[in-house]
């Protein structure tokens, strides 16, 4: 591994990913980077942290938090996003969500076969944490990760009736006629003016890799999330313990930024996590957390600790039953 961007105890390696069929990715070479901080007693194994839409992993708070407490700490930059974001190819874009578990399955073989780790927890955020449940999923009876966290999962669309029926007819269409149209200019925009610290957030990063206003989203890619969120919505078998974090409310379809986009997720639906959670597995558990945001870790410093705490406390809870059946 080489020196991370994120500098001391960072390092990075390069993940060569196989070829998609043309005009199904991003164009050009796929690559992932996976990124690790080293625990000084890694007694719980190792986490592996998977990023959201317009997002790569910048969180060194979340990186020493989880390292203090005994885990090797890793995270993924997928292909086409930050890190592995190479010259000419479209932001973010994939026209399956599945081409994604390629990037996965390298980074927990390096953790398990080369890293020496036995166990390991998988922490996904928003459209990380659907793609991590597909995963696991798709993976289950592999043994390939012990605990999943999810942090505000992409578990539906939060538009009006019309837009998720017939809307998600059309672009399912248009998804395969045209992937790479555009059917979004930009993502909503007040929640990218909360978290950067030359706006109303109190966070650095690189903005040309996780840009305010957000990527254009595209048919073919917007597809393949209505079509895996109808999988989830018909049930999953997730085999894994659950935990699934999310805001106390939402604060939707705001255009001007305000005080109040600091203390709700403003990008997705929250009644919409807590309805869907049960079709992920038999051992889910849901847990609000009182003015998060959209990225519960990003959020103010007493909330964000609420959510740090719920984690490590219902991880600990695992590894101690763990511990009783050893």
């Amino acid at each position: 591994m080489e020196r991370d961007v994120l500098g001391d105890g960072y390092e990075v390696l390069t993940l060569p990913l196989g070829a998609l069929p043309a005009g199904a990715g991003p164009g050009g070479d796929n690559v992932a980077h996976l990124v690790r901080h080293r625990a000084e007693k890694p007694v719980n194994g190792a986490l592996l942290y998977v990023h959201g839409f317009t997002d790569y992993f910048f969180q060194r708070h979340v990186a020493e938090h989880f390292a203090a407490r005994g885990y090797d700490f890793y995270a993924v930059d997928l292909r086409a996003y930050g890190r592995s974001l190479q010259p000419g190819q479209l932001p973010n874009f994939v026209t399956d969500l599945g081409y994604h578990f390629e990037e996965l399955d390298a980074a927990a073989r390096i953790i398990h076969d080369e890293d020496g780790h036995s166990r390991l927890t998988v922490m996904g955020h928003s459209t990380g944490g659907l793609i991590t449940v597909m995963w696991a999923h798709e993976r289950r009876g592999d043994n390939v990760l012990d605990a999943l966290v999810l942090n505000s999962p992409w578990l539906d669309l939060a538009e009006n009736w019309l837009l998720r029926t017939i809307g998600t007819r059309v672009v399912d269409v248009l998804g395969r006629v045209n992937p790479t149209a555009v059917v979004q200019k930009e993502m909503e925009s007040v929640y990218g003016l909360s978290l950067h610290r030359d706006d109303n957030g109190e966070w650095e990063f690189d903005t040309a890799w996780k840009p305010k206003h957000g990527f254009p989203v595209r048919a073919g890619w917007l597809r393949t999330i209505r079509r895996y969120h109808a999988k989830l919505h018909r049930g999953l078998d997730v085999r894994v313990p659950v935990l699934l974090l999310h805001a106390s409310r939402s604060l939707l379809k705001s255009r001007v930024w305000a005080p109040e986009a600091m203390l709700a997720d403003t990008v997705l639906d929250v009644t919409q996590m807590v309805k869907w959670a049960p079709k992920i597995g038999p051992h889910v558990k849901v847990v609000a957390i009182e003015g998060g945001m959209h990225d519960l870790f990003l959020s103010a410093a007493a909330v964000r600790e609420r959510a740090f705490a719920e984690t490590t406390d219902w991880l600990e809870g695992l590894h101690s039953r763990d511990r009783l059946v050893e």
